[in-house]
């Protein structure tokens, strides 16, 4: 009969989730389980196969620490090659086996001494939830009035349609992020028009990529301290550029080459102007691209600095009067980053789902843990969002955290280790204070970083070595133990 309770449940299996699983079993849990909707691992590597579709951290700091990949050929990692390693680590560390696939979690509910879920493949049972969902995870598609209507081709850039032929198409691209700034340049080429609805101009820099010579893979491998001493260096300068978002005036200074790369791309200048923006460098998300603004200059796109208002028809209506007649829209518009659908499914023993503690407003202890909400842990939590470094850097902090918590749990035979409210409120009170005298407060801009509440709940305003000190850390002072006398673990 197959199992249906575990000591620990790890739903999702991206990154976060993988790693979970990794990390628990080299900690001596082997009653674990990986529940993953789709047919196959990735997740947000998974989904995501845009043309274009890259990494936009160097690749030597995108990786686990415990497991780096010297055979980058890349110096930004594409989607293919992340994915793939991402399966490789999880087959030779033995956690492949431990996914169930084509199992979706609709309902996770505390009943006081374990958490009982219901799935797209029947209950199951643990002592233990792990949340590895990510926020990168449902495409957000705006609610634009006529788009029902619209007889065209739709999709999002995180579903692409691959089937759909491109080619000679009067195409509209609504939403000018981290993607669109990819995938732009690769379907300027094919398409017969392309008209970008851009709401908000983004600073975009120069990207260092470049693909990595044999030989320096070669050396790689055989001397791991090589690798080591590039993923130090490739640290330490995003760090650097990290100190900038603290003290916006620094990146007032790295502005100047996002100027100066817009300048030598772009010789027009009422095309210029309206991709100049007017906030501060890294109060968005960071873009860099070497073809993005070159791909804009072509004859056959049209740059609508708008946002876009309805469809009528075949027509995408600009706010400014704009409109365009298109075979296609391609949506570049992101992703529910801070209402993520996890939180509508999981409850607390009350019956009080995540969204009715958090309100539009998502509040965790380091990011990982939820006050009411015994024996849950969420990975790439609220607040621990950084403009420069590595979501893997911020996973292992949380990592360290959850796996001491987990294993004390199941080896003191406690029944539900819960953050302390006091504890989760001065921990959101002192990233809150800090907020304001950072770039995502100060520099003149709205972002996915700020909720319908006009809170941010997405960013950490601190340092990335504290942040691993302090996420890193599992205090039991901070918890709501319940005790038990049994023992569950040698």
């Amino acid at each position: 009969m197959e199992q249906r309770h575990f000591a620990v449940l790890v739903v999702g299996a991206g990154a976060s989730g993988l790693g979970a699983a990794i990390r628990l079993g080299q900690a001596g849990v082997d009653d674990l389980a990986v529940l993953e909707k789709a047919g196959s691992l990735g997740g947000t590597w998974r989904d995501n196969t845009y043309p274009g579709c890259a990494c936009d951290v160097p690749s030597a700091l995108y990786s686990y620490s415990f497991a780096p990949n010297p055979g980058w050929t890349r110096a930004f990692a594409g989607q293919a090659e992340i994915r793939a390693y991402l399966a490789d680590t999880a087959s030779r560390f033995g956690v492949a086996a431990k996914i169930r696939y084509g199992v979706e979690v609709t309902r996770a509910q505390w009943t006081g001494s374990r958490w009982e879920l219901d799935t797209t493949r029947g209950p199951y049972s643990a002592r233990v939830l792990v949340a590895g969902t990510g926020p990168w995870h449902e495409p957000l598609i705006p609610d634009l009035p006529g788009l029902g209507g619209f007889p065209g081709e739709v999709f999002h850039s995180a579903r692409w349609n691959h089937d759909y032929d491109l080619t000679g198409k009067r195409v509209a691209v609504i939403g000018t992020g981290a993607s669109a700034v990819q995938f732009v340049p690769r379907i300027v080429p094919e398409v017969g028009r392309l008209h970008l609805f851009q709401r908000t101009a983004q600073w975009v820099l120069p990207k260092p990529d470049h693909a990595v010579p044999g030989v320096e893979r070669f050396l790689l491998r055989r001397f791991p301290a090589l690798q080591r001493a590039l993923r130090s260096a490739e640290y330490g300068a995003m760090e650097t550029l990290g100190f900038g978002f603290r003290h916006p005036w620094l990146l007032r200074q790295v502005q100047k080459i996002g100027l100066a790369h817009l300048r030598v791309a772009v010789r027009d200048p009422a095309l210029r102007r309206a991709l100049t923006p007017d906030y501060t460098l890294g109060c968005k998300r960071l873009l860099m691209s070497n073809t993005y603004y070159r791909s804009l200059t072509q004859s056959h796109v049209d740059v609508h600095p708008t946002a876009v208002r309805a469809l009528e028809g075949s027509r995408v209506l600009g706010a400014d009067g704009s409109s365009a007649e298109v075979d296609a829209i391609i949506f570049g518009t992101g992703f529910h980053i801070l209402d993520m659908p996890v939180s509508s499914r999981v409850f607390d023993g009350d019956g009080r789902s995540l969204d009715d503690h958090w309100k539009g407003s998502p509040r965790a202890y380091a990011g990982t843990t939820v006050a009411g909400f015994p024996n849950l842990y969420l990975l790439l939590g609220p607040s621990l969002g950084t403009g420069h470094s590595s979501a893997f850097m911020i996973l292992e902090a949380q990592l360290r955290h959850t796996v001491s918590a987990v294993t004390r749990t199941l080896r003191s035979g406690w029944t539900s280790v819960s953050v302390r409210p006091a504890v989760q409120d001065a921990f959101n009170a002192e990233v809150q204070a800090a907020l304001p005298g950072t770039v995502y407060q100060s520099g003149g801009c709205s972002s996915y970083y700020t909720d319908v509440n006009g809170r941010n709940s997405f960013s950490w305003p601190f340092s990335t070595s504290r942040l691993r000190s302090r996420v890193g850390a599992f205090d039991e002072a901070d918890y709501e133990i319940g005790q038990s006398h049994s023992q569950h673990m040698p």
